[in-house]
């Protein structure tokens, strides 16, 4: 369930006094068709509207990406923030003071927690930052001239300079911080019973979230020592490495203001300042250079078009292969940039020049031409058994394109590099792709995990016109018992429950029916509409009669008392003749 902490009764208040069109059209141009608004969607490029919001039901959908929800998830979408910064944000729009947390003391306090650790951050990248420009950050400051960055970088990306292992300390206890909120928050360790500040003597970068909060730190050590080159904070309950991006609050910022094209991955937060130095503001970094599942899908909420341009080494290219695994589990748009070898982005901007590096960008390889070039480096194509190793490794990433129209043009260069005929590669990738059947029918039957799935077409219409109380609903079936798996819904629509609110009431994201039902389209259907229900109905109640049937067939042939089967044989009567006249008895309402 979406919300645990708001009641119902406040939300809908909220969403009344944020009127869904007032709130979207301050991203997105709206023009009003009809009862619909449409704009170009701010969820993905394109350049023809196919996003509209309704603003009876409160709700808006893309007919391209098929983004859609009520206003509080569009401000989530939009901002790339969580579901309570959303409440946050609207209230504050709508005057409206945020009622004391429903839920368990718990969830309280560690609600109270991240607050208490926000602001103590938030001082602390502050404090951080007035370091910089004092007589004893001239390390900080010599470094920082060494690589060329302007006051423009260092106000945008609020960097900063840990003086020692104690001024930290005394600073956040002023400020009326303790030691233990220190800790929580990462900024600081113990050692023999005294705190220090973890980022002594290190040039200090904030790590914000896309609400520009900051939520922890990334820390260059200046001189040589036996400690590592770089030291991230430790996880926290604001900061988890694995789902932060660094400069992913100035991305954002280009989102809204309608220039960001592409999002442009590097390796590091010294690549991405210089990156936005030289102008690709759209660029940014990962902690460490492992992509994860939860990076891809913060990004994605911004644009689907991803430039990997990590180092030009052997550990670059492995960060570049995994970045592809997780990316591909979406429908994202990549591209690679192939660096010199060995060198970074910073480097290629000092020896080449942005005018070289934007030619690199703009020539990104697509991501099958990047993994051909990949694995010919692993054989030697002067030799015939290496070709044909060759070929079968590279059938197995063709296999992965989602279409045999994407498919035909690589089996095409495959064949170019190394002369099989296209006819036996077809062959030998059909093969590949019959070995992984197994895999393919787990999830079909994870799909159709109920005999009432296979009917989904009808369990959708059905649902959907509850929901939006159409006329032809025929209010003397028991909806629950034709369709009992979704019992909750079912009770929700027969109290006329507002649209907007099932996205209060349930996690409609991990929810793919209920998603479909709330944006059903109802104009396909038009003067066919009532007809149309009552078959999906008898549908239903059709595959639930049958299975009955069968269930006791096999009772009454496993049956011996006499007096039994007369029984049996008389439902078995009853379900024949329900079944023959499309009787509707069973499921009336009692």
């Amino acid at each position: 369930m979406q919300n645990r902490i708001y009641g119902p009764d406040w939300l809908d208040q909220l969403k009344q006094k944020n009127d869904i069109v007032s709130i979207v059209s301050r991203y997105v141009r709206l023009d009003k068709k009809g009862s619909k608004y449409w704009g170009c969607c701010p969820f993905h490029n394109e350049k023809t509207p196919s996003f509209t919001v309704m603003q009876d039901e409160g709700l808006f959908y893309c007919f391209g990406c098929k983004e859609h929800g009520d206003v509080i998830s569009f401000v989530q979408k939009i901002e790339s923030c969580e579901f309570m910064d959303a409440v946050k944000i609207l209230a504050e729009q709508a005057h409206m003071e945020i009622p004391e947390f429903q839920g368990s003391d718990d969830t309280h306090q560690r609600a109270k927690q991240k607050q208490r650790l926000l602001a103590l951050l938030e001082e602390t990248w502050k404090y951080y930052q007035a370091n910089l420009y004092l007589k004893d950050a001239k390390p900080a400051q010599d470094y920082i001239k060494s690589r060329g960055f302007t006051r423009n970088e260092l106000d945008d990306f609020k960097l900063g300079y840990s003086l020692n292992w104690s001024s930290l300390i005394s600073f956040l206890k002023e400020k009326g911080f303790t030691e233990q909120e220190m800790l929580d928050a990462g900024v600081a360790q113990r050692k023999d019973g005294r705190c220090y500040d973890v980022m002594a003597g290190r040039l200090v970068f904030p790590i914000f979230n896309s609400f520009n909060e900051c939520v922890g730190f990334s820390a260059r050590v200046l001189e040589k020592t036996d400690f590592a080159k770089y030291k991230n904070t430790a996880e926290t309950p604001v900061f988890q490495k694995g789902k932060v991006v660094f400069g992913i609050n100035l991305l954002k910022a280009q989102k809204q203001a309608g220039k960001l094209d592409k999002i442009i991955i590097v390796e590091g937060q010294i690549d991405v300042i210089a990156m936005h130095r030289a102008g690709f503001k759209t660029t940014v970094a990962v902690m460490g250079s492992a992509l994860t599942t939860e990076n891809a899908n913060i990004l994605k909420k911004l644009s689907k078009n991803i430039v990997l341009c990590f180092d030009g080494d052997g550990a670059g290219q492995k960060a570049t292969l995994h970045s592809l695994e997780v990316l591909n589990q979406s429908e994202f748009n990549v591209r690679i940039v192939a660096l010199p070898n060995g060198q970074d982005p910073d480097e290629v901007l000092k020896t080449q020049g942005k005018e070289e590096l934007s030619k690199l960008i703009d020539n990104a390889m697509p991501v099958m031409d990047y993994l051909i070039e990949v694995e010919k480096k692993n054989f030697d194509l002067s030799k015939a058994d290496e070709r044909g190793r060759f070929a079968k490794a590279v059938l197995v990433h063709i296999r992965k394109m989602r279409s045999r129209a994407e498919q035909e043009p690589y089996l095409e260069k495959l064949r170019d590099l190394t002369s099989v005929p296209i006819d036996n590669l077809r062959r030998d990738l059909n093969v590949i792709e019959s070995n992984n059947s197994v895999n393919v029918k787990k999830e079909e039957d994870a799909v159709l995990t109920t005999r009432e799935n296979g009917n989904i077409r009808a369990i959708k219409f059905i649902l959907a016109s509850l929901i939006y109380n159409k006329e032809y609903v025929n209010h003397k079936i028991d909806y629950i018992k034709l369709l009992p798996s979704y019992k909750a819904i079912i009770e929700k629509a027969m109290e006329n429950t507002k649209i907007s609110s099932y996205y209060d009431l349930f996690d409609v994201e991990a929810m793919p029916i209920l998603s479909d039902c709330l944006v059903f389209n109802f104009e396909e259907y038009n003067q066919t509409a009532a007809r149309y229900f009552e078959e999906c109905v008898w549908a239903l109640a059709d595959t639930i009669l049958k299975q009955k049937q069968q269930e006791i067939t096999e009772e009454f042939k496993n049956c011996q008392s006499i007096e039994d089967r007369k029984n049996i044989m008389l439902k078995l009567t009853s379900l024949t003749k329900q079944l023959k006249e499309k009787s509707l008895e069973e499921f009336y309402v009692r």
